[in-house]
């Protein structure tokens, strides 16, 4: 991609894959809530939310994924698969296209089978990230059942944990009347920082440079050397906090702190029509661009950090 620090290979670290099983799993939700004995179809479900309906088979949504980001100029991206046990629908787009996606993967480690998941995943190759949202899945970083899936994760040399801390909203869900029954009491980074330095070799990966706990996240980042920072979303947090209010501001003091090796940059794209959010690239570019970053920099910061953390 052409830009003014000359051609930028723009990996992406943070695109949603809504597959078709993820539309399904809404659909039984929310015909559970409405107490109605059918489930709707994924068409349904992506119709009520204005959107198009993805390919019955995820590698249908992974030809798509590469030819939006084909268009864009964009050279690869991690793909999400965003609700658990659709793990299998990422796998397939990377099996597909393993040279221009990664396939990460949310889990509840709650979950009986939350081990079994995560070696099976693991152990196949195709999947490198696991996801954990402790304010959904409502479990401290603590606990025991996630060191279960950190000991895993650490057995696998390029696999990475990503772990959403800070603010927690799911847009999909509103719209669709589902509740988002979530607990902020596990959402701050700081939960995090004994778990990565009793695992030092692991890499963990807290998007949204913390959603609203910036000031957690750069302490964390601070004291691990093994934390990254994903720059996904609009950052729209950062109206809690007037000292961090432009995103200029923030890339500073994540540069200060981290580094330009830890930062990933990420979108938070996900659904079509809109496929890759280009205005976030816009955004996130022009604030670095505000404050000088070099062109080495900024090639760490939008694809060769995350090319690094993730090569196989």
């Amino acid at each position: 991609m052409q830009t003014s620090w000359g051609d930028l290979e723009v990996s992406d670290a943070h695109v949603h894959f809504f597959s078709s099983g993820f539309f399904t799993a809404l659909a039984k939700q929310r015909s559970a809530l409405r107490g109605v004995a059918t489930a709707e179809s994924a068409e349904s479900i992506a119709q009520l939310l204005g959107w198009a309906a993805p390919p019955a088979e995820p590698e249908g949504l992974a030809a798509l994924w590469v030819r939006e980001v084909d268009r864009h100029g964009v050279h690869r991206a991690a793909l999400i698969a965003s609700v658990p046990a659709d793990e299998h629908s990422v796998a397939a787009a990377v099996g597909r296209y393993s040279e221009r996606f990664y396939g990460y993967f949310m889990l509840n480690p709650l979950a009986p089978d939350a081990a079994e998941r995560v070696r099976s995943a693991l152990d196949e190759g195709k999947l490198q990230t696991v996801c954990l949202f402790p304010a959904m899945h409502r479990f401290s970083m603590q606990d025991q059942v996630v060191r279960a899936v950190l000991d895993l994760a650490a057995a696998h040399a390029r696999a990475a944990v990503f772990v959403h801390c800070g603010v927690l909203t799911v847009g999909v869900r509103g719209k669709l009347g589902l509740p988002s029954a979530f607990d902020m009491r596990f959402s701050n980074p700081i939960d995090l920082h004994a778990v990565a330095l009793a695992y030092p070799k692991l890499k963990f990966v807290v998007p949204h440079f913390g959603a609203g706990y910036f000031r957690e996240a750069l302490m964390l980042c601070d004291l691990c050397p093994n934390v990254y920072l994903d720059t996904s979303s609009s950052n729209s947090w950062t109206r809690y906090q007037p000292e961090a209010q432009d995103l200029a501001t923030v890339f500073r003091r994540a540069l200060d702190v981290a580094g330009a090796g830890r930062l990933l940059f990420g979108t938070d794209s996900s659904y079509f029509p809109r496929g890759w959010n280009s205005a976030i690239f816009e955004s996130q570019s022009s604030a670095l661009r505000q404050i000088g970053v070099s062109a080495p920099d900024a090639r760490r910061i939008f694809g060769e950090n995350l090319q690094q953390l993730l090569a196989r």
